[in-house]
């Protein structure tokens, strides 16, 4: 587990094959708007966290919108042992003296292992006239381990919450995207915060097209 909390920002693969596979946004939102929004990514791996929320805060800046990453705010020995609900309700209260209006919270939730068929698609694509000929061709399923390759699958899940004055600490949003075996960070971050975005911009959220 330490290893997949290590990749929230080594989120990564060299292939473009992330995808959002679940959405829920708060029913009684229609349209939210922030001006000053705190990126926060959990995770133990200190190299991964700096990169993710740089590059997140730097989208919600080329928006219009004032972001900080939690590595500039939080003590440095904030994340090294287990936190209070009360001591969370003091973190609370201190954003909303700083004028912050919402947090940006980004997670691995886990991984799991799955399998493919470990053929080109020229050869898939290719017919099988008969019976005995697709038969034959495919009759190693049975007895080769090789004839499927198996990979893993991480799923990520990003909240968006307001913490907005006179109101509840309450969810607005919440996406769940799957990436695939990380590999390579740069270009998957980039893929990821972009699926974030779009998301909120679909449901009006922060990134409206006001803000284009």
């Amino acid at each position: 587990m330490k290893r997949i909390a290590g990749f929230i920002i080594l989120v990564l693969l060299g292939c473009s094959d992330a995808e959002l596979v679940s959405s829920w946004k708060n029913p009684d939102i229609v349209i939210f708007d922030a001006s000053k929004v705190l990126v926060v990514a959990m995770t133990p791996n200190p190299e991964a966290r700096q990169e993710f929320e740089t590059r997140m805060v730097a989208k919600f800046e080329r928006q219009g919108v004032e972001a900080m990453r939690s590595i500039d705010l939080f003590d440095v020995n904030f994340t090294v042992s287990a936190r209070t609900e009360a001591e969370l309700d003091n973190v609370e209260q201190s954003l909303l003296d700083k004028d912050f209006d919402a947090i940006l919270f980004t997670k691995i939730l886990g991984s799991e292992t799955r399998q493919t068929l470990a053929r080109k698609l020229s050869d898939i694509d290719r017919q099988n006239g008969r019976f005995k000929d697709d038969y034959l061709n495919h009759q190693n399923i049975y007895y080769e381990d090789e004839y499927y390759e198996r990979y893993t699958v991480y799923l990520v899940e990003t909240s968006l919450y307001c913490i907005c004055v006179g109101k509840e600490r309450k969810l607005i949003w919440r996406g769940v995207l799957e990436i695939p075996d990380p590999i390579e960070a740069e270009s998957t971050i980039d893929e990821y915060i972009e699926l974030v975005v779009s998301a909120m911009k679909e449901q009006e959220l922060i990134f409206r097209e006001k803000n284009q």
